[in-house]
């Protein structure tokens, strides 16, 4: 029953901790953005970048291969990189004193009895009760997650007591002892640190398995020291297994990771045990505590930050080595990197970027198309418009997989809202730059066919392209930098466009009429009209999500127009305003 007991309180541990790290990375979506826009090669802001970002979601694990998948999609060097796993390392030890709190009372607390108020057991059911609650009632999404904290770290404390309570009989068991005696090799017990983190995966995890074992009263300092070096060896096994498949230079950080705890745990341990042997420190027979195990883990931290700082860039000179690069290759980065899965808000973050690129060539595909009408057809700017749109039709392929992949990971309210605005977003852009190439194979058409619009005909087609270079300026620039006053204009001016086609239509039927212009010329006039209209249709589009996302947290194109039209006298106003604008007269 003992062992079963274990394993309960084994895996109650293990869920509650990861329970607790998605909900903090899940709450603290913007927070992480606004400390991860401040990356820089100033190593000491690496280091309390790392440092920040992994008190923030007590996982260093997590934080290692968030950084490795930085370093993949070219948006920190390695370098910096180096830097925050530094600080990532000393961050995860805020878990272990956390974990150390059910260590409080017994026999260290005789004669104190007030700090039984201190005891997990004296508060942990409010907490738990307090979470239940802001899950069943919260209506917001923050609020539901600090709720996911509470119950994380309420069932990671419940598996923590478990373990402490059953182990605490195998204090009198001979064969425990006689195991324990093992550990007083430190080499084995380095050994046993390592396994047991590779297996669980988390530092943190084997940390509070240590610590729930010292109730037994039965670990030393002795024995708990190389086991808790080793531990810090085996959580790059994490940082390892995320770096394959990623480029050299992410393999790079994850080995460099993997360099600094080693080179700690060499010099470190040897240290120590050369001293012990000079000085025979009296507490290495002592009994280890919880509160022992965190200052060891803590301690050998900072000194191993202590030790290697001053040579980051070193150690990135050996992880150069160590992983080379051949004759000519190029690093081929992306920005939609599966590893930022780790932090949803951060992938969220980095597939707008993408957006981003993809909607700038987009509307650069559709203005270079439109200078064939003006400066003359050119056979190379033709190319290029085609060019594009084969990358844009990537971007499409990419970032849509891409942000399907992602919308299944747990993630704010907001986030999912962003990647909902961006799945809509990016089938507008796309077709954006199909209707570029129209645009172009048009222009061909005219060339092939030597015809020439008249006089009258050119300066109309010259008003529309105006309005439309217009619109596709104020919805590049309302999305990518997400301003609602900005996309409220596209609206009218795609009621204005949508006039001048209905103007120019009827302006060629009567110029046909008169004989003024041809058959022909009404082909490609009409297309050239629908192009041009469907390209305006799809800013409107993208402005409605960019405003009901932003305003509503909702998406709902009737009620936008509704609300954008019906009666708004700022819609009339600038409908106006663009009409005389854009006037064919």
């Amino acid at each position: 029953m003992d062992v079963l007991a274990l394993l309960c309180g084994l895996a109650l541990f293990l869920f509650g901790m990861d329970a607790m790290g998605d909900a903090l990375k899940k709450s603290a979506g913007a927070s992480l953005k606004t400390i991860l826009g401040k990356m820089t090669s100033n190593p000491m802001k690496g280091f309390l970048l790392g440092l920040g970002v992994t008190a923030i979601i007590q996982s260093s694990s997590a934080t290692t291969v968030m950084v490795v998948g930085f370093v993949n999609s070219g948006t920190m060097t390695l370098l910096q990189a180096i830097g925050v796993i530094m600080g990532a390392n000393v961050g995860t030890a805020v878990t272990s004193w956390l974990t150390a709190l059910s260590g409080i009372g017994g026999e260290t607390a005789a004669g104190l009895e007030w700090l039984d108020i201190l005891k997990p057991d004296s508060w942990m059911p409010i907490l738990a009760v307090i979470g239940i609650g802001l899950i069943l009632f919260a209506k917001r999404g923050k609020k539901k997650d600090i709720g996911h904290i509470l119950i994380g770290f309420s069932i990671l404390m419940v598996g923590m007591s478990m373990m402490s309570d059953a182990v605490g009989g195998l204090k009198s068991n001979p064969d425990f002892q006689n195991i324990l005696t093992a550990f007083n090799n430190p080499l084995l017990g380095v050994l046993v640190g390592m396994i047991l983190t590779a297996i669980v995966q988390s530092s943190s995890a084997s940390i509070g398995i240590l610590q729930s074992l010292s109730a037994t009263g039965a670990i030393t300092y002795g024995m708990a020291i190389p086991i808790v070096l080793g531990q810090n060896i085996g959580t790059c096994i994490t940082a390892m297994l995320s770096s394959i498949g990623a480029n050299k230079n992410g393999k790079r950080t994850a080995v460099a990771h993997l360099f600094f705890n080693v080179i700690g745990v060499v010099f470190w341990l040897s240290a120590f045990y050369i001293a012990n042997a000079i000085f025979k420190f009296p507490f290495v027979e002592n009994t280890i505590d919880m509160w022992g195990i965190a200052a060891v883990h803590t301690i050998f931290k900072l000194l191993a930050v202590a030790l290697l700082f001053p040579f980051y860039r070193q150690l990135a000179k050996l992880a150069t080595l160590v992983v080379k690069s051949k004759d000519g290759e190029e690093e081929t980065t992306s920005m939609l990197d599966e590893r930022l899965f780790e932090t949803p808000s951060v992938a969220a973050d980095s597939a707008t970027k993408v957006a981003y690129q993809m909607a700038e060539l987009s509307f650069d595909a559709i203005n270079k198309a439109m200078t064939l009408f003006e400066d003359g057809y050119d056979a190379k700017i033709a190319d290029a418009v085609r060019d594009i749109e084969g990358k844009v039709d990537t971007f499409e392929d990419s970032l849509g997989s891409y942000l399907v992949k992602l919308s299944s990971h747990d993630m704010s309210e907001r986030d999912s809202m962003q990647i909902t605005k961006l799945l809509h977003i990016i089938g507008d852009l796309e077709r954006i730059s199909d209707h570029a190439v129209n645009v172009v194979e048009s222009a061909e058409e005219m060339r092939d066919k030597k015809l020439t619009f008249s006089s009258e005909a050119q300066h109309e087609m010259s008003v529309l392209r105006a309005a439309l270079r217009d619109i596709a300026e104020l919805t590049l620039r309302g999305f990518t930098e997400n301003k609602v006053d900005t996309v409220l204009e596209v609206e009218p001016l795609e009621e204005v466009v949508d006039k001048l086609r209905d103007e120019i239509k009827a302006n060629h039927i009567i110029r046909l009429q008169k004989s003024e212009c041809t058959i022909e010329h009404g082909f490609v006039l009409s297309d050239l009209l629908n192009n041009f209209e469907r390209v305006s249709d799809h800013c409107s589009n993208i402005a409605c999500c960019v405003f009901e996302i932003s305003k509503y947290d909702s998406l709902d194109m009737h009620k936008y127009l509704a609300k954008v039209k019906s009666g708004n006298p700022e819609f009339d106003r600038r409908f106006e305003q663009y009409s005389e604008k854009y006037s064919l007269t």
